[in-house]
């Protein structure tokens, strides 16, 4: 059984043009045209709109929702888990907002002010848009940036409780070694440094040493990674930066 454009669109909520789109950018290409030449939709096409629409729900850009369904590797079922993780950890999110609404309210209606730290709990201690923007006018376009979008929005809370950790045992031990005046081109530095190029490519997009050697630079270059990196310890920033560059070099010779 097939179905009209305009079936299909109002099936799935969405408009006629919108088929269009995508069947003329080919992320979704009814399977059948009828003896007008008019699209034809089948119950694999109405499944792969219904991923479609999942993942641009959950903020994935048209084309990477096209690599991800076209990659022959991945199971039907690995994208429903996936989306699942997703929105389990929104789900968790908006019940914990929810829950500081509720709090606000029921503050408000016994007279009870509520601190400063109380009022912006649920948001943590990072503003989401602090850097989106710029990150995106300066890297948006390239493959680093999208693999890093796609990863991140797979993550649910316990993997970035487990990111959050390893970062804070990297940090812990680098300053160490920095505060105990170990040389940045030394074997412990470099192997530090290592670990320091592994977890971004194990977590967010991978990382060659020549890109490494420029995210070194910019530790320094720009105020505020040299600021976060500084936080750690007096010159975490520039001796990261040469550890970085002697860990590239003795890979790379």
């Amino acid at each position: 059984m097939s179905h009209s454009v305009g079936q299909v669109a109002g099936f799935a909520g969405v408009t006629v043009r919108t088929l269009h789109h995508y069947d003329e950018i080919g992320l979704l290409v009814p399977s059948e045209r009828n003896h007008a030449g008019h699209r034809r939709y089948g119950e694999a096409d109405l499944d792969r709109l219904q991923q479609i629409l999942f993942y641009r729900e959950l903020g994935f850009p048209l084309d990477e929702v096209q690599t991800l369904l076209d990659d022959p590797t991945t199971d039907p079922r690995a994208h429903l888990r996936r989306q699942h993780e997703v929105l389990l950890a929104r789900i968790e999110r908006l019940q914990k907002m929810a829950e500081a609404v509720e709090h606000a309210m029921e503050a408000q209606k016994m007279g009870i002010q509520l601190t400063p730290e109380e009022r912006f709990e649920v948001f943590g201690d990072k503003d989401p848009e602090q850097y989106a923007e710029e990150a995106e006018q300066r890297w948006g376009g390239t493959q680093e940036y999208a693999e890093s979008q796609r990863r991140a929005a797979r993550y649910t809370k316990a993997d970035w409780k487990r990111l959050q950790a390893e970062v804070d045992d990297w940090s812990a031990r680098y300053a160490a070694l920095v505060a105990a005046g170990e040389d940045a081109a030394g074997e412990r530095a470099m192997d530090l440094a290592e670990e320091h190029r592994a977890h971004i490519s194990t977590w967010f997009y991978e990382c060659p040493y020549g890109m490494h050697v420029c995210l070194g630079d910019m530790y320094v270059a720009d105020e505020r990674f040299k600021a976060f990196y500084d936080s750690m310890g007096e010159g975490v920033a520039e001796h990261l930066r040469d550890a970085i560059h002697a860990n590239a070099a003795r890979h790379t010779a």
